[in-house]
């Protein structure tokens, strides 16, 4: 039963999808916005943490050098936020079935040049971003706009079947997965045979595998894997962010490569670490809306005691 539920649930996800691309392209904005103010109201947790987590993180956008004035309140943030997810979803939906390469060809990319200079270091490239924009779209326009191949780090579905549909999606954009489970010693793999990676780097990490660091005014664990890999192995890295204009209009940015500090110690790692939450939280003071905001980014180990981390 258990099979045939999942089975059942893939062919509806596909059926879903497959729907959606074919919403005349001049209606899918619209469609977009109706589907994201929708999930706002209906999905009460998720529109909740959403509200929750920016309100506290408010104060600090407002203040930072980055903020760009364009909303006042965390509601006003929140609603945006779930339409630039339901706007997304149709792209993706478009993109996943061949309807979407008008979105890519019509992309703005800003500083390729940043990537070509770490490409031809020849000891592949790290990209590092967050779930911002429509993070699925950047991904995929990878291959088109700088000619290689990208291993992307994701998580692997429950359901094997809905799992296998994405994955061949994704694939069909010439992008490759490795899935977070084995990622260490595939991703080690990639980088000894010069390929590109591309890692989202925004979700909360566990205290085994991250490091405690202020992120827009609050204690949050950070993922300290790309400055471990980046350490051990000398890929250069590359943080890359996505954004959306008007519509459909979108723009990736290759900053220039990050430059690692020091060794290989702790206190360097944690150095590293802070530096690369800083581009992330400069986009968000940027682009508020534009940032996954309804997961629990700051949840914290009962035992740990925020306050005693600087």
């Amino acid at each position: 039963m258990k099979t045939i539920n999942r089975r059942i649930q893939a062919i509806a996800f596909y059926l879903f999808t497959l729907a959606v691309a074919y919403i005349p392209r001049r209606s899918s904005h619209r469609t977009g916005r109706f589907i994201g103010e929708k999930l706002y109201r209906i999905l009460a947790r998720r529109r909740n943490i959403a509200i929750d987590n920016i309100t506290q993180a408010l104060p600090y956008m407002k203040s930072h050098p980055s903020w760009s004035g364009q909303f006042e309140t965390a509601e006003e943030i929140a609603l945006a936020t779930f339409i630039n997810l339901g706007i997304s979803v149709v792209e993706v939906c478009q993109l996943y079935h061949g309807r979407g390469n008008y979105l890519i060809d019509k992309m703005t990319v800003h500083g390729l040049d940043n990537f070509r200079r770490a490409a031809e270091k020849n000891c592949g490239v790290l990209c590092v971003s967050g779930h911002c924009g429509n993070w699925e779209l950047v991904s995929l326009s990878f291959k088109k706009h700088l000619g290689h191949s990208v291993w992307a780090i994701a998580r692997k579905q429950d359901n094997p079947f809905l799992n296998d549909i994405i994955e061949k999606m994704r694939m069909g954009y010439g992008n490759r997965v490795i899935y977070t489970k084995s990622a260490l010693k595939q991703m080690l793999g990639v980088i000894r045979d010069k390929g590109v990676i591309g890692m989202l780097t925004d979700q909360a990490a566990g205290e085994q595998n991250g490091v405690l660091i202020n992120f827009l005014g609050r204690k949050a664990w950070a993922l300290k894997a790309p400055a471990v890999i980046a350490h051990k192995t000398g890929v250069p890295v590359i943080p890359v962010f996505g954004y959306r204009g008007n519509g459909t209009q979108h723009t990736i940015t290759f900053h220039p490569e990050y430059t690692l500090n020091g060794d290989k110690s702790e206190s360097c790692i944690e150095k590293d670490v802070k530096a690369l939450s800083k581009y992330l939280e400069d986009y968000i003071c940027t682009h508020p809306s534009e940032w996954y905001w309804i997961h629990r980014r700051w949840k914290m180990p009962k035992h740990t005691n925020p306050e005693t981390t600087t």
